[in-house]
């Protein structure tokens, strides 16, 4: 599991739909434009292949920005540091973390799975919940690369240039503090999105081939923002304000960028698109 896989934390955000629907945005000042894309980071073989905007898009620019240097973070070297980082290594177990209901709430569900809480006894919560998703993922098809990973390949066998937006490190810090003082919150939230997830599959399905972003915020963004507001602000709020002047200054620049960001960082009041609108911006869907 690397740590582009492991910002998928739950159905909301990974945001697996249909990609025959466009998520591409031009975004245009007096003087430059660039492309923003919404990225799903695990898809199904049937996603491929994506939209033509993308590929619009792609074309049309001369430098690709991601969330974060995909080289660097798809490596083993950066997922042993990450492993590092989300698992005890003091003797401390999840049992000893998590409240006697969360808990029991987490053996029931593995249970059902036929996995045994050994498994994860040493996981630290946020680890926990990344990879309890993944475990629901996989079981539901999703084993195929991301549209990040697929451009940053196509980009690199092309030589297009290409950016980020974040480090690895401060991907890997953000993750770390998910829930803040609360190790409970992100399990809780992990397992009740799991029990929802073909259903939320499916809503997510209808409103983004529907092009209704506001449907997408009442979807993916009102509940996770009303249930677990710590972690809406560190995984999105937080994350979409340390972007948006460095969108701002490439609005600024020479190359054309087509910028590739987690879907959901596109949707609701807090999303960039929003910010950006609200900065003066032309906001056009392709």
């Amino acid at each position: 599991m690397n740590l582009i896989k492991a910002l998928t934390l739950s159905t909301t955000l990974l945001l697996a739909l249909d990609l025959q629907a466009a998520s591409v945005w031009k975004v245009t000042n007096n003087q430059h434009s660039l492309y923003i894309g919404g990225t799903i980071h695990v898809l199904s073989p049937n996603d491929y292949p994506l939209a033509k905007e993308y590929d619009l898009a792609y074309q049309a620019s001369n430098k690709l920005i991601f969330e974060t240097n995909m080289d660097v973070a798809s490596s083993p070297e950066f997922g042993q540091k990450m492993m590092d980082q989300m698992m005890y290594s003091d003797g401390t177990t999840i049992n000893k973390v998590l409240q006697p209901d969360t808990y029991k709430a987490l053996a029931i569900h593995l249970s059902s799975r036929q996995i045994p809480m050994q498994a994860f006894a040493s996981h630290k919560p946020t680890l926990l919940a990344i990879s309890l998703t993944f475990i629901e993922l996989e079981a539901m098809g999703y084993t195929s690369e991301g549209v990040d990973m697929f451009f940053a390949n196509m980009a690199k066998v092309e030589g297009k240039e290409q950016g980020w937006l974040e480090t690895p490190d401060e991907q890997l810090a953000f993750l770390a503090k998910l829930g803040g003082d609360d190790p409970n919150a992100i399990i809780e939230y992990t397992l009740k999105d799991i029990k929802k997830m073909p259903e939320m599959f499916a809503k997510l399905h209808s409103t983004w081939l529907a092009g209704d972003m506001q449907g997408m915020a009442d979807v993916g963004i009102t509940p996770f923002q009303d249930e677990y507001p710590i972690i809406y602000q560190d995984l999105l709020v937080s994350r979409n304000n340390n972007w948006l002047p460095k969108i701002v200054d490439m609005l600024n620049d020479t190359p054309i960028e087509f910028i590739l960001v987690g879907a959901l960082h596109l949707s609701g009041p807090d999303s960039v698109l929003a910010k950006l609108k609200a900065k003066g911006y032309k906001i056009e869907k392709l």
